[in-house]
């Protein structure tokens, strides 16, 4: 049983408070655990449950919000990180994204959903069809309304007709002029590449997102070509557990809208799209560098958004640098940002120049960590590839779509 959660800004103000029991959560806790995320370092590797002298803690961080959830009782710590998630979702589905201006304008809204989503501690709606039906979200019309009538409440009078169903995700019996549904498989690469130029880790971490758009009660199978490749997979709440379990099917009654049907890892990966190589030499207080980056692997369709960031050591006092192709900015807090965009036909993108050492050193002794980003779109470099999506009920002619979209997530080159 959750008892409190706090949504905190990137600089450890509390921004929101939210109490489910009556024995109240005190926001000492809140200067606790910001006095232990600095002292871990990057506060985004924390760990997502720690032990605190006298609570148990769960965060997570998003979009520079931490939400922080606190409880004095056992209880699955998944499910208190999967109900924070949940939460993050929902904001930032309601509200446009996260950020602290937006939570802050909103606030009596935030309240509203928090009051919907859990229920004295307990999890209770957490689906976004529903609480839509709930809570109107914000707009410019609703809140002219509030100024001029003097009611703030966002709440609807009656409970959606879902909340009594047997499929609770799912809005009672809509009515569509045009039944489609489109598939896209969201990934991310994860790889680390040493100073050798080995490749340590490679992986994917990726998402089937459904937009679905059917009248009546649908029932979906969603099959893939090679579902051996997956690994720890998560599903949404409709999925049926033993089609996936005997035969490797997605069979699912979708909630209407878009939401995310799984989740899944694909592991061991033996190469990447792009190479990163770069050299540093350091002798008489200056450091050389330089930065190739090319194409490793053709995915067959064009590689684009391709930036590299690193951030120089504190002992660097100025740098000079500058690309072929591309620009190349340094930031205030000394972080480089080389933006490529599309690798072109005709030369390689390189960066070079010289970094200048504090007096005292004659050779760089803390080497930077490159970060490199990339999009690929109408490709999954897990391999993974949909076999086909059929509709058990009617309407049985239905349009339906698939996409895919490859992204760098925490892609290093170390040096």
């Amino acid at each position: 049983m959750l008892q409190c959660i706090f949504l905190l800004s990137d600089s450890g103000e509390v921004m929101l408070e939210k109490q489910f029991s009556g024995h109240r959560v005190d926001r000492s806790i809140c200067a606790w655990f910001w006095e232990h995320a600095i002292s871990q370092g990057d506060s985004s590797k924390l760990q997502p449950v720690i032990a605190s002298p006298t609570h148990y803690l769960f965060q997570i961080l998003r979009e520079g919000i931490t939400f922080l959830a606190c409880t004095q009782v056992e209880m699955p710590p998944l499910m208190a990180v999967e109900f924070l998630c949940r939460v993050a979702d929902v904001l930032s589905d309601y509200l446009g994204g996260l950020n602290e201006d937006l939570i802050k304008d909103n606030f009596i809204i935030v309240y509203e959903l928090l009051d919907e989503m859990i229920d004295n501690g307990f999890p209770l709606t957490t689906e976004p069809n529903i609480l839509r039906e709930m809570i109107a979200p914000p707009n410019i019309v609703s809140k002219v309304l509030s100024v001029v009538t003097g009611n703030s409440s966002n709440v609807s009078d009656t409970l959606p007709s879902a909340t009594a169903s047997c499929v609770p995700w799912r809005t009672t019996d809509p009515k569509y002029a045009n039944n489609e549904v489109y598939v896209d498989l969201v990934e991310e690469m994860d790889a680390i590449i040493n100073r050798d130029g080995v490749l340590v880790k490679c992986e994917i971490y990726g998402e089937v997102q459904v937009n679905s758009h059917l009248s009546g009660l649908p029932d979906l199978t969603l099959s893939f070509k090679n579902p051996s490749i997956l690994g720890d997979v998560r599903f949404h709440p409709c999925v049926r557990f033993r089609p996936w379990e005997s035969h490797q099917i997605l069979s699912f009654v979708p909630p209407d809208g878009q939401f995310k049907l799984m989740s899944y890892r694909v592991r061991k990966l033996k190469s990447t799209p792009l190479y990163v190589k770069p050299q540093l030499t350091s002798d008489a207080g200056t450091c050389r560098i330089t930065l190739l980056v090319g194409i490793r692997n053709d995915p067959g369709k064009t590689i684009d958004s391709i930036t590299v960031q690193f951030q120089l050591p504190p002992c660097i006092l100025s740098a000079d640098l500058s690309s072929n192709y591309g620009t190349v900015n340094i930031l205030s807090n000394k972080m480089c940002c080389w933006s490529i965009g599309r690798i072109p036909k005709d030369k390689t993108p390189s960066m070079s120049g010289t970094l200048v050492l504090e007096s005292g050193l004659e050779r760089l002794q803390v080497f930077p960590t490159f970060q490199v980003g990339f999009r690929i779109m109408a490709v999954a470099l897990s391999g993974l590839q949909i076999d086909k999506l059929d509709l058990k009920t009617i309407p049985a002619r239905f349009y339906k779509g698939f996409r895919a979209l490859t992204s760098a997530g925490e892609f290093e080159i170390r040096s």
